[in-house]
């Protein structure tokens, strides 16, 4: 079986929002050299610009790949989900019925 990391909400958007920044370093950076008309430092920002350009490209697509696999087995579950529930009607009625008088009576303390 492969083991898969579990990203937290906070460790997915601290690395969102540092590869932005990183981003908008780099544009500037290259902004700020534009006039600087040295071919050393022309060929510098044809690097930057190109690696930033091929990084974007592969965080889209690895963000698309992600969510088509979450996508993906989420319709994996609740078809399984289904199944079972038709498999064995009564005892999902007696889970059902089990869960919701456990909520009832946690909602009936208050």
């Amino acid at each position: 079986m492969a083991k898969h990391s579990i990203e937290t909400p906070t460790s997915t958007d601290q690395l969102k929002q540092d590869l932005r920044h990183l981003s908008e370093t780099v544009e500037e950076l290259v902004n700020a050299t534009a006039k600087d008309a040295s071919g050393e430092m022309r060929d510098l920002r044809e690097r930057a610009e190109k690696r930033l350009k091929e990084t974007r490209s592969r965080v889209e697509s690895r963000g698309e790949h992600i969510y088509d696999n979450a996508r993906q087995n989420i319709n994996h579950q609740a078809d399984a989900c289904d199944r079972y529930v038709h498999d064995h009607p009564w005892t999902s009625i007696g889970i059902g019925a089990a869960a919701g008088m456990i909520i009832g009576m946690l909602l009936g303390r208050r």
